[in-house]
């Protein structure tokens, strides 16, 4: 490795764009019914706002990830980055609800294409023992990203307009491309035989199982086309993917994802936890938006400021977890960070409560600052530490990749948890507000205040279970290797 490379300020440069990207991931749920009246739509297509954004953004990541060794982690994220800012223009320009789903479909195509790249260039010009610091700032982005998309929504949704809200995307993008030019080096690329068959697999296997799970309850778990089903989407997507690993197992060409990357302990359970982070940080704010807004009267912005205290939290402690995680175990404290997450969901749970005072429900909210700044650099140390840099792009899209269906699978199931608890709480269906099963009720009864409460309250223990699971799964992590202190191949600065 070139000493003379400064990679702390590469890092700053793609953390810009990261962030950006994680934000529009969640940025557009505060603006649907805004959407709704300014294009003239209806829920249905409103909906897939999101979820063509998603689909489009998870589907390729394995492919990406592996793009990035082919043609170098700096040229595919600028292309991504060019991609999705370009698209943020056409999202708000848009005139139709087509043209708007268009343009978010391009938007996570930009996605998917940075994403992998910036775990890729972390792995390759840190050294072993400054990496946990500098995954404790890719995880402090990860973490404030997601629950800065709300609370930034509402601002700008308050203020300017739905437009607005890929609008602000335009001089971030600006700003984040020029600082990759200047500051991104350029890595040695690795020669390799791209695998047709792996990536038609993949990609048609990931985008059966995401489009099945993410659109089931939209059709109510039946039928789609005909005699096409959800479930057999669902189905169909296991089988290809389960083709596509033995077909990497056993091809002859350079595969699209080394399975050796699953030999090591840790990455292997790196990603199973990260499949669970992803699971609850996307379901828990659902349940808890509903009932800030229908039971509390919050406005949009009002009750997405109510989680302020876990991005200031999160944001303030991360740089301290990075650099602590750099002198212990990274396992101690991921194994904590999943458990606060437990407890703060658990926390929620117990206090959503028809009148419940607003500092009641910061704490909770508090702990999961803790929890977000715990979990996502230490997981993402312990998952990448051993891979060799030839490796860091393939193992950065799987890894991002089981993040994202995590969220996709706590998005569907937490749906699913609601209309049962409020089913199982409200005096009768008929008693349940027009629009809830989709997020646009603006007026909750006040007779139904405590049954709808209460279902809200039981819906957060899902995510609150699945970051238990997650906890329980860190305690299996093997002790680090021992720090090295060369690493990698040169990079060449621009």
């Amino acid at each position: 490795m070139d000493r003379t490379l400064r990679p702390w300020p590469a890092l700053w440069a793609l953390v810009i764009g990261f962030f950006m990207i994680l934000v529009d991931t969640t940025i557009v749920s505060v603006a649907n019914p805004a959407i709704i009246d300014g294009l003239d739509t209806d829920i249905e297509q409103v909906l897939w706002v999101t979820s063509a954004y998603l689909l489009a953004y998870a589907v390729p990541l394995l492919i990406t990830g592996r793009l990035g060794d082919r043609f170098g982690p700096k040229r595919l994220y600028l292309t991504g980055l060019a991609l999705f800012t370009l698209a943020s223009a056409a999202c708000g320009l848009s005139t139709d609800i087509t043209m708007l789903i268009a343009a978010r479909v391009a938007q996570g195509l930009g996605a998917s294409m940075m994403t992998p790249q910036t775990m890729a260039v972390i792995t390759r010009v840190f050294p072993p023992n400054k990496r946990g610091t500098a995954m404790g700032l890719w995880g402090a982005t990860a973490g404030v990203a997601s629950l800065v998309g709300p609370i930034l929504g509402g601002v700008l949704l308050d203020s300017l307009g739905w437009e607005w809200i890929f609008f602000i995307n335009l001089p971030v993008g600006v700003i984040a491309f020029v600082a990759a030019v200047r500051y991104v080096p350029r890595l040695p690329t690795h020669a390799h035989r791209f695998d047709i068959v792996g990536v038609i697999l993949s990609a048609l296997g990931m985008f059966l199982l995401v489009f099945g799970i993410q659109e089931g309850q939209s059709y109510d778990w039946g039928y789609i086309w005909g005699p096409i089903s959800v479930w057999s989407l669902i189905i169909a997507g296991i089988v290809v993917l389960i083709a596509f690993v033995v077909w990497q197992r056993f091809t002859s060409t350079e595969p699209l994802v080394p399975l050796r990357v699953f030999h090591d302990r840790n990455f292997s359970l790196g990603n199973a936890v990260i499949t669970t982070v992803g699971f609850a940080v996307t379901s828990m704010a659902i349940p808890l938006i509903f009932y800030l807004q229908l039971v509390l009267g919050l406005s949009p912005t009002e009750s997405a400021l109510m989680m302020v205290p876990m991005a200031v939290i999160s944001g303030v402690l991360a740089p301290f977890v990075g650099r602590l995680i750099d002198r212990i175990n990274p396992r101690l404290v991921a194994t904590a960070g999943m458990t606060c997450c437990a407890v703060g969901l658990t926390w929620y749970a117990a206090v959503l409560t028809p009148g419940q005072s607003i500092i009641v429900l910061l704490m909770p909210s508090a702990m999961l600052g803790l929890a977000n700044a715990a979990m996502w650099g230490p997981l993402a140390t312990m998952t990448t530490r051993n891979l060799p840099p030839a490796l860091a792009g393939a193992g950065s899209g799987v890894y991002n990749t089981t993040r994202q269906v995590g969220a996709v699978l706590g998005s569907a199931s937490i749906a699913m948890m609601m209309q049962a608890r409020l089913a199982a709480e409200l005096p009768s269906s008929g008693d349940a507000p027009a629009g809830t099963e989709v997020g646009l009720a603006t007026a909750l009864p006040e007779f139904l205040h405590e049954g709808f409460s209460a279902a809200m309250g039981q819906a957060m223990l899902l995510p609150a279970a699945l970051s238990l699971v997650g906890a329980v799964v860190t305690l299996f992590f093997a002790k680090p290797k021992p720090l090295i202190d060369e690493w990698g191949t040169a990079a060449q600065a621009d």
